[in-house]
């Protein structure tokens, strides 16, 4: 017995991956070497507790396939619908499920009630992202490492609780080094008013929005644990750097997005005041603080629910309609006071953490005070899926974010670009997230490859040691040159293009197109080396930023895979007459790629990068790769 289903293919299920709310969906499967079943049924049943089983008629056959469909008309309201089919034969019931790897495309045969289901997710036909993010290419700083535009090197405000670092130094990484207790206190003075002065580089580089890592006061160098959500940190400046900053950008068609901390704030905070640093009342100075039932005693003072354990980071209860009015709900809200002073979007740490309903009144609050503004979540998973204490999360059913930092691909680019992989995992894991995403989200993904939380790309190309393995004087010590470093920039190379050339907003954490190196935090949070970048790598990174704003079709055109062979993978970017091409050979030797293009009508490639041209009357090329090649072809009627 032969059965088939591909969730990928129209033909089977139409229309394609995500579906508007209140639409329906046509769904195909095809059976061979059965005989005449008793019964095809379709099973399903949704996140909200709807269920249901659909009889599929026959409706014709091809070669030895004979196929049974039936239309499902979808909910009125946005939610996850899984489905999977049952087959009941002379020889047995069978059933016809999602693949092991829950990743979407064929499915496989299973002998009893599957658990892996096709999945459709079902969002509200309203749902859409900001245009102007979706065309971006974004930049993410660390702000006290990335310049600092005092001339003397010192570091803003009067603060003398800090350990003042000199430029280039490496980040403190031991709890001696900070007198016994690991205090992130170490500074470097980087500053609002330093990225101010380098907007011109950034603009140059190709950027059009900056996400910053939290800049309001709080005891640490890295602030997530928030001391005042009103007051820019001194050490960075003040709020009317925060607006020039803004304005400046602007005038540079840069536009600015907040990190924005809400699931916990500092012990040292005005919220919670344990070191009797601020005027106010804290909560854990007096069970009549005003910001009381901001948080979770068990015993008060000392026993509270703070994130991950961390008595630093006291956790906060999204459910306080007095936290609510302060941070989302009032006129004057955090959320909205920093939209109105210029910036222009948030991304929400720890999203997973923060429940649904606060989520979607964060939404609320924002369009209606800018409805251009992005809103962001850290999900380090596929973000249509996600579960997080046991509950579903609906991130991406329209009422919540416009985008997540899309740490799936970067994986996936991590391990296929290594080869650890082959073309077609890769190219499964990806579009897997192009069938679970609605488009609006999906051509707005924050395509990252660092961050302040994991190791610099250049370091994972080297084929650094997973860090569980490496100690931290070991981490601190790690260092690519020689011939390690040449092939960690062809391989690096190779992931930046195909991260600015596949849907998605790209993000470089800032010093990676410098060369910058690291394991995770602390030590991907280096001060950037400026005067000592790695030339050849930035103009790499000024190259590819350029080809993807160049052309429309990098932005919003179509994706389609055309080769996914052993670790060659190649794919098609189309929009009306557009046709680009990108191949990659992740492997160590040279390859052959055969790519079809006579569907599309392409006799002519002509190579984007350096000078290099095909012609083919049959749309049938042949085309040479090095190892680690990447090439990009613009594709040519004529």
């Amino acid at each position: 017995m032969k059965i088939e289903h591909n969730s990928r293919n129209i033909f089977y299920r139409e229309p394609f991956g995500a579906v508007p709310a209140g639409d329906s969906v046509c769904l195909r499967l095809g059976i061979s070497e059965a005989g005449i079943p008793n019964a095809v049924r379709l099973i399903w049943h949704t996140a909200d507790g709807d269920s249901g089983i659909c009889n599929m008629p026959y409706v014709l056959e091809i070669g030895s396939f004979c196929f049974y469909e039936t239309s499902l008309s979808l909910p009125e309201k946005p939610t996850i619908l899984w489905y999977y089919f049952e087959i009941c034969t002379q020889m047995g019931t069978v059933f016809y499920a999602n693949n092991e790897r829950m990743l979407g495309g064929l499915g496989e045969i299973y002998y009893k009630s599957p658990e892996k289901h096709f999945q459709i997710t079902v969002y509200d036909s309203l749902f859409q992202t900001p245009e102007w993010f979706r065309n971006s290419v974004c930049y993410q700083i660390f702000p006290d490492r990335f310049y600092n535009a005092n001339p003397d090197g010192s570091i803003s405000g009067n603060r003398t609780d800090i350990l003042p670092r000199k430029w280039g130094e490496m980040p403190y990484h031991t709890p001696a080094q900070f007198g016994g207790e690991y205090l992130a206190n170490d500074f470097f003075g980087g500053n609002l008013a330093g990225i101010s002065e380098k907007l011109q580089y950034l603009a140059e580089l190709g950027i059009d929005a900056i996400y910053l890592n939290p800049i309001f006061k709080a005891y640490s160098n890295h602030r997530y644990d928030t001391g005042d959500y009103r007051e820019i940190d001194e050490a960075l400046g003040t709020k009317e750097d925060f607006i020039n900053l803004c304005k400046k950008a602007e005038e540079y068609g840069i536009r600015i997005i907040l990190d924005g901390v809400f699931n916990h704030t500092g012990s040292d905070s005005r919220y919670f005041n344990k070191k009797h640093t601020y005027d106010s009342v804290g909560a854990y100075e007096s069970p009549d603080s005003p910001y009381a039932d901001w948080y979770r005693f068990s015993q008060f003072p000392d026993q509270y629910e703070s994130w991950w354990g961390m008595q630093t980071l006291p956790q906060v209860r999204e459910e306080s309609e007095s936290f609510q009015e302060f941070i989302v709900t009032g006129e004057d809200s955090v959320i909205r006071h920093w939209l109105k002073n210029g910036a222009f979007g948030w991304r929400l740490d720890v999203a997973d953490e923060l429940p649904d309903f606060f989520i979607q009144k964060i939404r609320v609050a924002m369009k209606s005070q800018n409805p251009d503004s992005v809103l962001i979540g850290e999900v380090w998973e596929d973000a249509s899926n996600k579960e997080s204490y046991g509950e579903l999360r609906r991130y991406f059913q329209g009422q919540e974010l416009d985008s997540v930092m899309n740490y799936p691909l970067r994986n996936a680019l991590i391990h296929a670009v290594l080869g650890n992989i082959t073309a077609e995992e890769f190219d499964a894991r990806i579009m897997s997230l192009k069938e679970n995403y609605p488009r609006p989200a999906f051509y707005a993904l924050l395509n990252m490859v660092s961050s302040h939380d994991i190791e610099r790309i250049l370091t994972v190309m080297s084929g650094a040691p997973d860090y569980r393995g490496v100690s931290r004087e070991a981490q601190a010590q790690y260092k690519v040159e020689g011939e390690l470093l040449r092939i960690a920039i062809e391989r690096t190379k190779q992931l930046v293009m195909l991260q600015m050339l596949l849907p998605g907003v790209p993000c470089i954490y800032y010093g990676d197109e410098a060369g910058m190196q690291g394991y995770g935090d602390p030590f991907c949070r280096g001060t950037y080396p400026w005067g000592n970048e790695n030339q050849d790598l930035l103009l790499w990174y000024k190259t590819a930023i350029a080809l993807r704003k160049g052309y429309p079709a990098y932005t919003d055109g179509e994706l389609e895979t055309i080769y996914k062979i052993g670790n060659g993978y190649a794919f098609i970017r189309f929009l009306e007459n557009e046709h680009h091409i990108v191949a990659a050979n992740c492997s160590n030797q040279t390859e052959w790629f055969r790519l079809d293009l006579a569907r599309f009508g392409l006799h002519a490639l002509e190579n984007e990068l350096y000078e290099e041209y095909y012609r083919s009357e049959d749309g049938i090329y042949y085309i040479e790769m090095p190892p680690r090649a990447i090439k990009v072809f613009s594709g040519f009627a004529f």
